[in-house]
């Protein structure tokens, strides 16, 4: 069927271009149903009119239901996703690259989500929603899960529900102080919503991410943060994002002195603290309280999350020295970059 699809979709283009619109659509209500058309058309940069089209056409076919609150999937429509998922993903290349990518990286597993997150913010959602299945995988029945801060963590909190932590105890702790970004996507309150939409539990790190070696020797006196210092070393599962360089140094207000270091050695990524060039090698690190990267070879299951295709260089720099247990969710953009100039 799906070889048959690929001549199709070579004698009549559009055809493909129209089932992956459809598709995309879909998957996109199954997100975050209910949901409004015009919400909808801005988060997939469409108009309106053309939506409010394909959104009849699915409805049409008992896809989608469109009520007051908004378009939701129907049982008909989740069974028709659940069969595209797998054909989409060959036919438009996407496990190639999973197998490309997982290849060239030697580590455990690749994820790659239709799209760029650059272009299209939905996508950063479909990561959340990739990383928190991949995380349900992972699960054994205690588990310790570290969290690291940002958007696309707290895309993934969001993803999270009830079904996940059945059966099994969870307790989500912050693997870093926090940078002083939007409290909402700081990794204490990541946890908290981790927790809550699990029915896990969480723990607190009231500690900035950076601080002097004065104050950092001081605060590991604290009980309170020695308790989650050790927890977060005890993490088995541990949860991260990748950041660009220039981008996250900006949100620790990083002083003119290391500012100027980290541009001048050409720092691209930045993970736990520690900036990376292209070649993949730490060229400026900052105190931290929290995990650091040599915790990660001792744990079982590492899931780094990152997207978009302004990220591909990060994302590159730091899986150089990733561990071989690293699971990495990324889009289609990010993908795509990385991959140009290899076999």
């Amino acid at each position: 069927m799906h070889s048959l699809l690929k001549i199709q979709s070579q004698i009549v283009p559009d055809m493909l271009s129209v089932m992956q619109k459809r598709y995309q659509i879909l998957r996109s209500i199954r997100l975050t149903e209910p949901v409004g058309r015009r919400t909808l058309a801005d988060m997939l940069g469409m108009t309106e009119r053309v939506l409010r089209s394909e959104a009849e056409f699915l409805k049409a076919r008992k896809l989608i239901s469109i009520k007051t609150a908004g378009m939701m999937v129907t049982p008909i429509g989740m069974k028709l996703l659940l069969e595209l998922d797998e054909m989409m993903r060959e036919i438009t290349g996407i496990s190639e690259m999973e197998n490309s990518l997982k290849r060239i990286l030697g580590v455990s597993k690749v994820v790659i989500v239709p799209g760029d997150s650059d272009e299209t913010p939905l996508v950063k959602e479909e990561i959340g929603k990739a990383t928190a299945d991949i995380l349900s995988s992972c699960l054994d029945k205690d588990n310790i899960i570290a969290v690291t801060g940002g958007t696309t963590m707290a895309c993934t909190a969001e993803m999270l529900s009830s079904d996940i932590g059945e059966g099994r105890n969870l307790i989500f702790v912050p693997a870093r102080g926090g940078i002083g970004e939007d409290v909402k996507n700081q990794a204490n309150v990541i946890c908290a919503t981790m927790a809550e939409k699990t029915g896990g539990l969480h723990r607190v790190l009231y500690v900035p991410d950076e601080v002097g070696l004065e104050v950092y020797y001081s605060l590991l006196k604290e009980p309170a943060i020695t308790e989650v210092l050790d927890m977060i070393k005890s993490a088995n599962i541990v949860l991260h994002g990748i950041g660009d360089a220039l981008t996250m140094a900006g949100r620790r207000r990083t002083s003119k002195t290391a500012m100027k270091k980290i541009i001048e050695e050409n720092a691209v990524g930045e993970a736990f603290g520690y900036y990376f060039n292209e070649n993949g090698e730490i060229v400026h690190k900052v105190p931290t309280i929290g995990m650091q990267i040599s915790d990660l070879e001792e744990k079982p299951c590492v899931i780094a999350a990152a997207g978009g295709k302004s990220k591909a260089k990060a994302i590159k720099a730091y899986m150089k020295g990733a561990p071989k247990t690293t699971i990495l969710i990324t889009d289609e953009g990010a993908a795509s970059e990385f991959l140009k100039g290899h076999p």
